[in-house]
């Protein structure tokens, strides 16, 4: 199995800024991709995801504030929040993707992190 452990969150004053980091160990096999999401009103919304070839995307949210990274050697993904505001406030929850043989046609597994809290005041 995979676990994600995940970390960086914490409470912020609107405007500051956070970096969330998630580790992955186990038994990993082709990492397709890794990311975050998190659950506005139980209705889970992309932050951020990274490929295995470095393409990267964003929630409409948080485009321009958000910068997703990855250390593939460590199995590890980084999200530098900056400019943060109210309603990033939520719980935010790593996410990996990953396939037995290549990611382009192959089926993926999907796991879950436990959720890092993010708290951003006014």
């Amino acid at each position: 199995q995979v676990q994600l452990v995940g970390s960086g969150g914490g409470l912020v004053h609107s405007g500051e800024s956070l970096r969330l980091s998630c580790t992955a160990s186990g038994t990993i096999f082709n990492i397709c991709s890794m990311g975050w999401y998190r659950q506005p009103g139980q209705q889970t919304e992309l932050v951020a995801t990274i490929t295995n070839d470095g393409t990267t995307n964003y929630g409409d949210s948080v485009k321009g504030r958000f910068t997703i990274s990855r250390d593939g050697a460590k199995d590890t993904v980084y999200l530098q929040m900056s400019s943060l505001k109210p309603e990033d406030t939520d719980v935010y929850y790593c996410n990996l993707k990953m396939a037995k043989g290549p990611c382009s046609g192959s089926v993926t597994s999907n796991f879950w992190g436990r959720g890092t809290q993010v708290t951003v005041s006014s």
